[in-house]
């Protein structure tokens, strides 16, 4: 398993991560109707957005045959005003690949940067009925605040977590 950098060249697979991941994450949580609908291409257009946007940073994990099978995503939001601190904003692993520590390689590799960058706390945003937020918790992240959201039509718990000190992460 190779994990490093995204280039725009990455946009095309990491959508594909996106979408299909958003697909089996959400299928208990989204309306079917908002999932189905998700588009490659539109996602696609994002993620080389994302990967050329200034103070984000996007990392790939890829399997042997070259395929990306998972991506994590982070920086500083715009609404983050807190000093020395970044964000985690996604982290996505195709279902047949989790459980196989892809998720902490690519988590190491983020908090390494934002480590580099002098970023002392980092928030991540998950839905309640994510089960993701198990990971995060796994890796020292405490429940900061819980707010009610409406996405896709939906309301939704969504869990702000930090972590107030990552070098636990970076063992």
């Amino acid at each position: 398993m190779l994990i490093r950098q995204a280039s725009v060249a990455d946009a095309e697979g990491i959508a594909i991560v996106h979408v299909d991941c958003w697909r089996t994450t959400y299928k208990e949580i989204m309306p079917s109707d908002f999932l189905d609908n998700l588009s490659y291409e539109k996602r696609k257009d994002i993620w080389i957005k994302n990967i050329n946007r200034d103070g984000n940073y996007v990392y790939v994990a890829e399997n042997n045959e070259g395929k990306i099978v998972g991506f994590i995503d982070g920086g500083k939001r715009d609404t983050n005003q807190v000093e020395n601190s970044g964000d985690l904003t996604a982290i996505y692993i195709l279902e047949n690949f989790q459980r196989m520590g892809i998720g902490k390689k690519l988590i190491k590799e983020l908090f390494l940067k934002f480590e580099a960058l002098g970023f002392k706390t980092i928030f991540v945003e998950v839905l309640e009925d994510n089960k993701s937020r198990f990971f995060y918790e796994a890796f020292g992240a405490e429940l900061l605040k819980t707010e009610k959201i409406k996405m896709a039509g939906a309301e939704l718990n969504l869990l702000v977590y930090e972590w107030k000190d990552i070098s636990q992460v970076l063992l």
